[in-house]
């Protein structure tokens, strides 16, 4: 009787153990988006990977760069413009180190708690409607958070998983989330794909 017992109590341990683990990437996007509408910065650091952040969005928010207008004959010359030739040779070397740079300013909005909040509700920063104030009492606000909606899962492995979020008026605009475990049940985003939007 008591080792029936024990293999119960082993068993249910098991299911919980197994459950808690799946079921932690949710839990990571629900206090990211949590912590993002709350503006608690510390409680983001634990949850983003930041460098990787930059990293993932440095080409996908890049500015289109105008091509330039001058004479072939305008390249900086060693002998003319030494630093000019200097700069223009050390170029390509310095996107590996961009991640180490602080981020262009066209990358800065998406990593603010409001960039971040209106990313998991599927808009650009910025252009996300606001949301209503919250229910009054206890009761009404669980109701509220247990409505809100979870995202869709893209991909779900031992180590990463893809979350789809997009705006309710318009789901073909999908971002998508990708978080990497950094423990048992600690998860971290390290890298968003933006929605491919047509802007002509």
């Amino acid at each position: 009787m008591v080792r029936r017992q024990l293999f119960n109590i082993v068993l249910l341990g098991l299911v919980l153990f197994a459950i808690a683990f799946a079921a932690a990437p949710w839990f990571a996007f629900r206090a990211l988006k949590a912590n993002a509408r709350d503006q608690d910065v510390a409680g983001l650091s634990e949850l983003v990977d930041f460098r990787a952040l930059r990293t993932s969005l440095r080409a996908q928010v890049r500015a289109p760069e105008p091509e330039p207008a001058a004479a072939p004959d305008a390249r900086p010359d060693i002998w003319r413009d030494p630093l000019g030739a200097m700069r223009r040779a050390l170029e390509p070397l310095a996107e590996p180190l961009a991640p180490l740079t602080a981020p262009p300013a066209r990358i800065e909005p998406y990593l603010t708690p409001e960039g971040l909040y209106d990313l998991t509700r599927g808009y650009e920063p910025g252009t996300a409607p606001p949301e209503p104030p919250p229910p009054e009492g206890f009761v009404a606000r669980a109701d509220a958070a247990m409505r809100d909606p979870l995202p869709a899962v893209r991909f779900w492995g031992i180590n990463r998983v893809r979350f789809e979020v997009h705006p309710p008026e318009r789901p073909a605009e999908i971002t998508v989330l990708t978080f990497q475990r950094v423990g048992w049940f600690d998860w971290r985003l390290v890298h968003v794909r933006l929605p491919e939007r047509d802007d002509a």
